[in-house]
């Protein structure tokens, strides 16, 4: 049975379409990753490509001592990485402002899986498509109004340790 060991709440203000999850002892520097995807991760590091009119995004961590239980609200996105964190101490990373360390704690340094979800807020749509392709309006489900509290995202981050060989399940 899976248990919350720790939550914390924040405000981040996205730079460069960018915001990111990072282990406090790595170099901060913007992953050459597959952008592709929404999550562009990198050993330390996870960041999360989002649209241009996201000024403000309201953000959940959460430490998991296994995987939880998949949130049954819609969502506008959802993507899964496993990321190595030597340290286990994390800060929010943003191009122009640098690292905000966050109070969550982690079991131990180590690999964990994590699960980013995010909605945008319909009332301050629409929102463009940031990745490659398509410039589509992106969906923006409702029933999000309290963790938006007024932001153009709410993103979720939920996250717990997983062992070598198990970075897939």
């Amino acid at each position: 049975m899976s248990r919350l060991l720790d939550a914390c709440e924040t405000t981040v203000s996205p730079s460069y379409r960018l915001f990111g999850l990072v282990d406090t002892s790595v170099d901060t520097c913007t992953p050459d990753a597959d952008r592709s995807h929404w999550l562009l991760p990198a050993p330390g590091m996870v960041y999360l490509q989002v649209p241009s009119e996201v000024i403000n995004a309201s953000v959940r961590l959460e430490s998991w001592s296994t995987a939880p239980p998949v949130p049954s609200a819609r969502w506008s996105g959802r993507e899964e990485v496993a990321v190595k964190l030597p340290e286990g101490e994390l800060g929010l990373a943003t191009i122009d402002d640098g690292v905000e360390e966050i109070p969550l704690v982690l079991p131990s340094p180590g690999t964990y899986k994590m699960r980013w979800q995010w909605v945008f807020n319909p009332e301050s749509g629409p929102f463009t498509f940031p990745l490659e392709g398509p410039r589509d309006p992106l969906e923006t489900p409702t029933g999000h109004e309290a963790e938006l509290n007024g932001k153009e995202q709410f993103c979720l981050v939920q996250m717990w340790r997983v062992t070598a060989g198990t970075e897939t399940a």
